[in-house]
């Protein structure tokens, strides 16, 4: 194993309980964005008739339902709440996956197992379990390019399309990066002010080599120009330490990505070296597998085999 091999191993051991699981082990308190609107039952409010076209104005009515336990939590939500009869399911994410609806669906399933319990009624019962109504949405901040909304379907990963389902889910995915979905940010002060707090951060990150410094210096423009000011005044070393460890997780999606991708093109490489002796066995010319060094040759084997070539 070459150094550099080594090296990310030891990194990737270093978010893991066992070398082989691939998946940040470190306890993240919370999320900043979860964190502003469990926070303030205003803004949440504010974000629920923003994204509805409604305006209520009864923040006390809001009922957090955010499973904590780790007897129900399979896979843990940012926010669940209930609001008139609609049970609305947020996600922060930085990261695009085309797997929102299964993990959706998965929260669902625990949220009105849940409301069942609860209500203490039998599902067995004759009489009509009554259920609120879902809406499953996606607030991505990444920096992969997105459009301004887009809907994923949990239909799109059944195997056969020849076969009807009966089962749908909707996931609205809303790009919330600076610039993006400006109605949405006027009507939601708090949605808007957390989208410049990132892009605040990301621009700081770019000139500054350390982390830490790279975030301080971000709060403390937030706060010179009223971006967040009381909360980040009030909560400074907690809203620090929860961009830390946001930061440190992405960093290591993107490393995971990247060994990943490594990982594939070493495995095609020793597909085209096992085609190459193949042809010679077949009576090929010795040329051929000569000419497996030139780089276009290697690009045009690896699409064949179904790997990417980046």
């Amino acid at each position: 194993m070459s150094k550099q091999r080594k090296k990310k191993k030891r990194r990737s051991e270093k978010y893991s309980s066992h070398p082989n699981q691939k998946r940040v082990q470190q306890t993240v308190k919370d999320r900043l964005f979860r964190y502003l609107f469990e926070k303030d039952r205003n803004a949440l409010l504010d974000l629920y008739n923003a994204l509805n076209g409604t305006d209520y104005q009864d923040a006390s009515q809001l009922e957090i339902v955010t499973m904590e336990s780790a007897v129900y939590v399979v896979m843990k939500n940012d926010l669940a709440y209930i609001l008139s009869g609609t049970l609305s399911l947020y996600e922060h994410q930085s990261t695009y996956s085309p797997n929102l609806p299964v993990r959706f669906l998965i929260y669902l399933a625990q949220e009105y197992q849940m409301v069942i319990e609860k209500a203490e009624r039998s599902l067995y019962g004759t009489g009509q379990i009554t259920l609120p109504t879902p809406q499953c949405v996606v607030f991505y901040n990444g920096r992969k390019e997105m459009p301004e909304e887009r809907t994923l379907k949990l239909s799109d990963a059944f195997e056969n399309k020849r076969t009807r389902a009966d089962v749908e889910l909707n996931v609205r995915v809303l790009n919330i990066n600076y610039g993006h979905n400006k109605q949405l940010m006027d009507k939601c002060k708090v949605l808007g002010e957390y989208s410049l707090l990132v892009a605040a951060t990301r621009n700081y990150m770019a000139v500054e080599k350390d982390a830490q410094t790279a975030l301080n210096r971000a709060i403390d423009y937030c706060i010179e120009k009223g971006i967040l000011r009381e909360i980040l005044l009030k909560n400074r070393a907690e809203v620090l330490g929860m961009l830390l460890e946001e930061f440190d997780a992405e960093k290591y999606e993107r490393t995971l990505r990247s060994e990943g991708w490594e990982n594939g093109r070493e495995e095609g490489e020793l597909k085209i070296n096992k085609l190459g002796t193949l042809l010679m066995e077949a009576g090929r010319s010795n040329e051929f597998l000569h000419s497996l060094s030139d780089r276009e040759l290697q690009k045009r084997l690896l699409m064949e085999f179904g790997l990417e070539d980046e």
